[in-house]
């Protein structure tokens, strides 16, 4: 039938692995043209589609069946639409390149110039197009050390693709150029600038020097004049305003979350969304709220919210203390998973928690914060969404329809402490055959230490013993699904989260089953996770579809 191999992911997703990236090309064209009933959203990658879809709606099998009688031949027909991206390439690989390929540097501008090149797939951030199809001679080895900062516009190859990187991110291509081009921009109908199927055509305009120090003036200078114009703003809405929350402390980290930036896989963006869903609709189901309204979510204690008027407010997740103080400096501890009534002025604190790691705050009617892509959740890898808050910042409150809140619930039991050690059920693949049977094994006899570096991306893990690979060649970029086990060289593994990449060039050893992943956005710092395989790694057949 075809070269197709079916990989399980979980629950809710499969992995399909083609020969190359052409045959992707052409059961991605085809998924879209014909798409199947109960299939979510398809992420596609150099060699791979992950495939998302609904149990409920079409088992694995079934869609395994459906996937492997597409026909993978013919071509895809290319885009009208081409795009022309000026390049100065002064890059600072440049010389590096053009030694590994064996031409001169100017051989290597020409080459790359030279062919039209056309969107792959998109992924790692959004607006980062994987661009193929350029001259043959292009097969670029990644840096052996990644960059901790490529800077925004930096045109760069690894292996047979090139990419615009479309904002400033760590990153291990090699950098021949710099483009002012933006590749991502929201106030455009479609933010991303590349779209999949569109011809790329790189233009050199010369190197141009003292470019980078006036644009870095430029951005300077236009940051402080969005600051004045922010903080104008900020007075003028306090000056109006009804009710609201004012930010007297942040803590570590506070930011909107709401169920997630779902379906825009196309641009190159991942989901993100509140860590902790469970806890996210109890809070705002307490209120009266529709279960869906953005709240806040923060992490560790030291949020403080100060009431402009009377709002209700509810406090979810995390075991932490609660306390309300009044205008007048009378004190007392409130419950979580209640409302809570607050009387202008009032001043409600998290502390830090004692289980658990993220509480969620929700105020009845709901916070006035504009979505972005359908989706007010702050996604800290990509920087897309509302930034974090800030000491000073007022959070307008809108006006509630509804004046009956829930009976208070009962907290959720067994919330992981700093040093408890944390079960997760995890299903084995899509890459489990890329380590020996001896590494898979210690991925479940052996626990796992949460790490400082841990933080909404993933949960970076450190264990006695690292698992050893039995593939040693390079795995080329495909999806990664939230929960996903990555395995980087080093072999201590990162548990992906919500605000993880889109795309990743590791193999994922395993994934937390979909019942673990609000327990697994609770985990604190210095926690220990035992992984429980519930299913063992098999490819998915055709024939055992019934």
């Amino acid at each position: 039938m075809s070269s197709m191999r079916f990989l399980p992911v979980n629950r809710q997703a499969i992995m399909v692995e083609l020969a190359d990236l052409q045959q992707t090309l052409v059961l991605l064209a085809s998924l879209q043209a014909r798409p199947i009933d109960g299939v979510q959203e398809l992420v596609p990658a150099a060699r791979t589609i992950l495939v998302y879809f609904a149990p409920h709606r079409i088992t694995a099998a079934q869609l395994v069946n459906a996937i492997a009688s597409r026909d993978l031949q013919g071509t895809v027909q290319r885009s009208e639409v081409l795009v022309q991206i000026p390049v100065r390439y002064d890059g600072e690989d440049l010389a590096e390149v053009a030694q590994i390929l064996g031409i001169s540097a100017e051989e290597v501008v020409h080459r790359h110039t030279g062919s039209e090149w056309s969107v792959a797939f998109t992924g790692f951030a959004p607006g980062f197009a994987y661009l193929s199809g350029g001259d043959a001679i292009f097969n670029v080895p990644r840096r052996a050390t990644p960059r901790t900062k490529v800077p925004a516009g930096a045109v760069a190859l690894a292996g047979t693709f090139s990419a615009v990187y479309p904002q400033a991110s760590p990153g291990g291509w090699q950098i021949i150029g710099v483009t002012d081009t933006a590749m991502w921009d929201l106030s455009r109908d479609l933010p991303a600038l590349l779209q999949p199927g569109y011809r790329v055509q790189f233009v050199d305009v010369g190197a141009v020097k003292n470019i980078a120090a006036g644009a870095d003036k430029q951005t300077v200078s236009d940051l402080k004049a969005y600051e004045t114009k922010q903080e104008k703003a900020q007075a003028a809405t306090e000056s109006v305003v009804g009710s609201g929350l004012k930010v007297r402390g942040t803590g570590l980290l506070t930011v909107f979350q709401d169920r997630g930036r779902h379906g825009q896989a196309g641009q190159g963006v991942s989901a993100s969304g509140a860590m902790d869903q469970a806890a996210f609709k109890s809070a705002n189901r307490l209120l009266g709220n529709a279960s869906d309204l953005p709240v806040l979510e923060t992490v560790g204690g030291g949020l403080s919210l100060q009431s402009l008027g009377e709002n209700v407010v509810a406090v979810t997740g995390a075991d932490a203390p609660i306390t309300i103080t009044t205008a007048q400096g009378q004190r007392w501890a409130a419950p979580r998973y209640a409302a809570i009534a607050l009387a202008d002025g009032d001043l409600l604190s998290i502390g830090q928690p004692v289980a658990g790691a993220r509480c969620y705050v929700a105020v009845r009617g709901g916070y006035q914060v504009a979505a972005v892509l359908g989706s007010a959740s702050a996604d800290t890898l990509a920087h897309v969404g509302p930034p974090a808050l800030q000491v000073g910042q007022l959070l307008p409150v809108r006006a509630s329809t509804h004046a009956v809140v829930a009976d208070a619930q009962l907290p959720p039991e067994n919330l992981p402490a700093a040093d408890a050690e944390v079960v997760l059920d995890v299903e084995l693949g899509p890459r489990t055959d890329w380590f020996t049977p001896e590494a898979v094994a210690l991925l479940a006899s052996q626990r796992w230490q949460v790490t400082p570096q841990s933080n909404r991306v993933g949960l970076r893990l450190a264990g006695d013993a690292a698992l050893t690979r039995a593939a040693s060649q390079e795995l080329p970029s495909e999806g990664t699904p939230l929960g996903a086990i990555q395995v980087p060289a080093s072999g201590q593994p990162v548990l992906f989260l919500a605000d993880h990449p889109l795309t990743g060039g590791y193999p994922v050893i395993g994934c937390v089953a979909p019942h673990h992943l609000d327990l697994a956005g609770q985990i604190p710092v210095g926690a220990w996770i035992r992984f429980n395989p519930i299913h063992s790694f098999a490819e998915l057949a055709p024939a055992a579809a019934k």
